[in-house]
């Protein structure tokens, strides 16, 4: 299998005494990874340090077996991504903001841009300015800014934050559409152990700063009814949960 991304050792420790630590997992290309854990495991510094936003104590991450620390331009050059969140600008229209979006690449036109608020369900809003959108909204921009480049690889944190049930079933669909007609391959970290469970084939569970256990998605529903059943076993062995 190729590895897409190699995370070696990662480890960042917070004066407060929170953090990661000596975090490693590869994932493959086609992978839709799921990155769990509560709020404060250590999910977001992950990654900060996985898309360079931010450097760790010790250890290395290589995106397309280029180092994010020593060769940052050439490691991110396929990559999308969504940290934190979705910024956009509130005085500009949908297309506007995606208009700047696409001078940071080449050869992405007009057709593009429509093509992924198609893909988002945002087109008819295209000419709406983005201060007017609800949360949900304005993640749907941050997504389709992170894929106008049809970028191999796409980080999402917590990328369903805001979204209303339906947004979070178009979200799952596109995520599904993308790696199947693209080959795009996913890390994405979320919370919310019900759409990790029907989006990822592969699960990776953080708690505590650490990486307590990583399976595919099929694995564990042989063994567990559901995710939350392994989620709440493996928390179990690695802490109260």
């Amino acid at each position: 299998m190729e590895k897409v991304l190699e995370i070696k050792g990662i480890t960042k420790k917070y004066k407060n005494g929170r953090g990661i630590w000596d975090i490693n997992l590869d994932i493959n290309k086609g992978d839709i990874f799921g990155f769990l854990g509560p709020n404060g495991a250590g999910k977001t510094t992950a990654m900060k340090i996985m898309t360079g936003m931010m450097k760790p104590d010790t250890g290395d991450v290589k995106i397309f077996e280029h180092s994010v620390i020593e060769q940052f331009e050439k490691a991110m050059k396929k990559v999308g991504c969504i940290i934190e969140t979705a910024e956009s600008y509130g005085y500009l229209s949908a297309y506007e903001n995606l208009k700047l979006h696409s001078r940071f690449y080449k050869d992405i036109g007009e057709e593009r841009i429509d093509e992924v608020l198609e893909f988002t369900g945002i087109l008819k809003y295209k000419k709406e300015k983005v201060k007017n959108f609800s949360l949900g909204m304005k993640q749907r921009i941050g997504i389709a800014a992170a894929i106008l480049s049809k970028p191999e690889l796409v980080i999402l944190d917590e990328p369903l934050n805001g979204l209303d049930v339906e947004g979070m079933i178009e979200m799952r669909k596109l995520i599904k559409h993308l790696s199947d007609t693209e080959k795009t391959t996913f890390f994405i970290s979320s919370h919310l152990i019900h759409d990790v469970e029907l989006t990822c084939n592969r699960i990776g569970i953080v708690y505590n700063g650490k990486l307590v256990s990583v399976d595919y998605t099929k694995n564990i529903l042989m063994n567990y009814p559901s995710l939350e059943n392994y989620f709440v076993s493996e928390v179990d062995k690695n802490g109260n949960v």
